[in-house]
């Protein structure tokens, strides 16, 4: 995982300002060409490999210079419905007459059909600085004139956000209190991975990792003696630096392998009854599904056999290991982005809690462990700056991951945690932050849902799909091009990210853009409260000052900070997860209902939904392997986070690129699945389903069990057209992703439950153009013209 720094012409000057990103802290270091370079923070022992390309010039080619207008837009009006969203061409204009245009078109909708018409749409992952948060920023503006329709949870995280505050605890206290890596290496004995513990999605955290630890972590417990258990489609998502044992199970059923690991503990009294009796409510509500006598079918390991592939042998062993062991059971967020993604979640609290390991020195659960470098941290937990969204007027919102419900179903019913709501009609997009042609699934019914509306404006750096599919394209910068504050919880680090280089073209902060459309909408009082960019920084920082707490009673001002460039108040607090809780349940009772453990939650159970009942269980998947869809697409598609990017963010870049074959993404496949199809390595395939089609290259790999084949999100959407129709050229999983909800309760995102078919690529492959620009620019690689 460790980086070398991008080599430019002549000798390091200067290294002494710092910047920061999702990825890491860096030095930023000038060079005798007048340039910079980025090289690693010397207090990271293990950077990734991925973010030091954000000063090369070679990246600015797909930059959006200046504000841009869709040609069929512009000529004929929000309304004129004049050429495709993503297959017109694009007018350049002065920024002049892009805000006079974006602002008109506020008015115009507002005017129609009100702020409950305008969908604000930001993912989050746009800036590790807390000021220059597209999320922040576009949500504050849209407050300022009255509201819009927002989005609730997240792609990473649907199911399980709506399902563990009934449960144990909500998902942001959780990610901050998982037991730290060092008393796991101190304490634990059984580590056992559901869905692995992938160290190539911890190299970031939102807002900005500082001493990425766990790879270190996992090597520090195994060297300590601790055993663990893969429990996975695929083997090299866990790497403790030696061997470990391998468990293959289809994916999407691991809820039926927990239970029958929680007949077998029960069945032989290895239960903890006082942790039940005393911490938890509704084990007994529970109990007499585990054993069949509510409907007929004991949760045995042999039930679990037919389901998982899993031997009952093994999972009976596993399950005595696991009642015998000081056990640390994970559950990776891949496991309930999925059809029924509650279940496993709350199953695993369910078998964690009959263990009665809750609480403990190394026992327990963890939701998350190789998914953000936060995660496993040991540093103290201390708010951070924040920009302040303001109040949304507006009450109408969706599941984040039903926009193209809501673009194609206006009006229309859905159920979310308890409640019916109705889908809003949305006339106009506006969105900062975030590349919904990486995040959504069924990414072609997404393009028909995405003609629906009236207008899109998007705030973007590059031309991205999303950018080609919009009708109004404003330019934003990077983040090493303002400045800002770099911040994220349990990190110990606070980073003055210092501008670094000028804007590129004409581009400006999103800060900018939305004073100057505040200006233009008489909000600007509201939005700015006329303050600067440098005098936000100061004022969010002063207020984190006044509100912070030992270890940051000594805090250096503004200024100091500043011109020092960092603040390194690292540490190391031991956590153990629910520690307080278990000391004493009275004193320290969780955020539910009963402030208990709720493994059957009453108000789950009276919302009255079929496919999500008051107690965990096991409900067969909308398409896997065990099921009748298998004859005609024999493949399950699991869709991971990519090694060399985070999300899509910098495809085009040399560390993402470098990651493909002949220009395409890998998709990696077993052995005897490759030999049945006559594939063999570095061949162009196609991924299909009845939703769509995608090119990739063929890797084979015994690292992933057959019936199953991989291939990593955030490939930048080029869809394209061979001699059988749409196909997507450069290897998007999400051309082929299934867009329905989870469940009745969270509708979250189920981009694990796939099926497809792969096929060697008979055709010349079309050429790839997912890093074209929609018209022709005069570029000389520079950064201004």
């Amino acid at each position: 995982m460790t980086a070398a720094p991008t080599s430019r012409r002549g000798d390091l000057k200067e290294k002494g300002t710092f910047t920061a990103a999702h990825w890491g802290i860096y030095r930023v270091a000038s060079v005798d060409d007048g340039g910079a370079i980025l090289i690693p923070w010397e207090s990271d022992p293990s950077p990734p490999v991925i973010g030091f390309h954000r000063v090369d010039d070679d990246i600015n080619r797909l930059r959006v210079r200046r504000p841009a207008i869709r040609r069929g837009w512009l000529e004929h009006g929000p309304q004129g419905r004049r050429g495709v969203r993503g297959e017109d061409t694009f007018v350049e204009v002065d920024w002049n007459e892009a805000l006079d245009l974006v602002a008109g078109e506020l008015r115009r909708v507002r005017a129609k059909s009100g702020n409950r018409s305008i969908f604000g749409g930001s993912y989050g992952w746009a800036s590790a600085g807390r000021f220059h948060h597209a999320q922040s920023q576009i949500h504050r503006f849209l407050n300022g004139i009255g509201g819009y329709v927002r989005q609730l949870d997240s792609y990473s995280l649907g199911a399980g956000r709506v399902l563990m505050p009934h449960v144990v605890a909500g998902m942001d206290d959780l990610i901050t209190g998982h037991t730290s890596w060092d008393v796991m290496a101190a304490h634990t004995q059984l580590f056992v991975a559901f869905g692995g513990v992938p160290a190539k999605n911890a190299q970031v955290s939102s807002g900005g990792a500082a001493e990425h630890r766990t790879e270190a972590g996992l090597k520090r417990m195994a060297s300590a003696g601790v055993r663990f258990v893969n429990i996975s489609p695929v083997n090299d998502n866990l790497d403790i630096g030696r061997e470990r044992q391998w468990i293959k199970i289809r994916p999407n059923t691991d809820t039926a392998l927990m239970l029958a690991l929680a007949y077998v503990i029960y069945s032989a009294g290895l239960h903890d009854t006082k942790f039940l009796g005393t911490y938890c409510v509704g084990f007994d509500r529970f109990l007499p599904y585990l054993l069949g006598e509510s409907d007929g079918v004991p949760k045995t390991p042999d039930w679990a056999e037919a389901i998982t592939g899993v031997p009952a042998a093994v999972t009976t062993g596993l399950a005595r290991d696991i009642a015998a062991s000081r056990t640390m059971l994970n559950a990776a967020w891949a496991l309930q982005r999925a059809a029924h993604g509650e279940q496993p979640f709350w199953m695993l609290v369910t078998l964690a809690s009959m263990v009665g390991q809750i609480g403990l020195p190394g026992g327990g659960f963890g939701v998350g462990y190789g998914t953000t470098n936060t995660i496993g941290s040991s540093c103290s937990l201390w708010p951070g700056p924040r920009f302040s969204q303001g109040h949304n007027p507006v009450s109408e919102f969706i599941p984040c991951a039903r926009v193209a419900d809501m673009l194609l179903h206006p009006g229309e019913s859905f159920s979310y945690n308890g409640r019916d709501h109705q889908y809003p009609h949305v006339s106009l997009i506006y969105w900062a932050g975030g590349n919904p042609y990486h995040h959504h699934q069924d990414l072609s019914r997404l393009r028909r849902a995405w003609q629906e509306p009236e207008t899109v404006i998007v705030h973007e750096q590059f031309w991205t799909a999303s950018a080609k599919m919009a009708d109004i394209v404003l330019p934003a910068n990077l983040s090493i091009e303002r400045n800002d504050i770099g911040y994220a919880k349990r990190e110990g680090v606070l980073v003055a990210m210092r501008k670094v280089l000028p804007s590129y073209g004409d581009s400006k902060s999103d800060f900018d853009i939305f004073c100057e459309l505040a200006a233009r909408l008489g909000t600007a009082e509201v939005f700015s409260e006329g303050r600067a960019e440098m005098e936000w920084l100061a004022h969010i920082y002063e207020e984190f000052r006044d509100q912070s707490n030992s270890p940051l009673d000594d805090l250096p001002t503004f200024q100091e900070f500043w011109t020092e460039g960092i603040i390194d108040r690292r540490d190391s607090s031991p956590v153990i997860m629910l520690q307080e809780f278990r000391s004493d349940p009275e004193k320290a009772p969780l955020k539910t209902p009963t402030g208990k453990i709720e493994i059957f939650s009453e108000a789950i159970a009276s919302f009255g939904y079929s496919d999500c009942g008051g107690h965990p269980a096991w409900f067969e998947p909308f398409e896997w392997l065990g099921g009748q869809m298998a004859a005609t697409w024999p493949l399950h598609l699991l869709s991971d986070q990519p090694k060399y990017r985070l999300h899509s963010q910098f495809d085009h870049s040399p560390a993402s690129r470098a990651g493909k074959i002949g220009g395409r993404e890998p998709v990696y496949i077993n052995s005897q699945d490759a030999a049945a199809r006559g594939i063999e390595v570095g061949d162009i395939v196609e991924v299909l389903n009845d939703r769509g089609r995608c090119l990739a290259a063929a890797i084979i790999s015994d690292d992933i069990m057959p019936g199953v084949a991989r291939l990593a999100t955030g490939a930048w959407f080029d869809p394209g057209v061979d001699s059988r129709g749409i196909v997507e050229k450069h290897g998007n999983p999400n051309a082929v992703t299934l867009d329905r909800g989870a469940s009745s309760l969270s509708q979250g995102c189920v981009a694990q439950t796939c099926l497809v078919e792969i096929r060697r690529y008979l055709e010349v492959p079309p050429e790839v153009s997912a890093f074209d620009v929609p018209f022709p620019y005069r570029c000389e690689g520079s950064r201004h013209e």
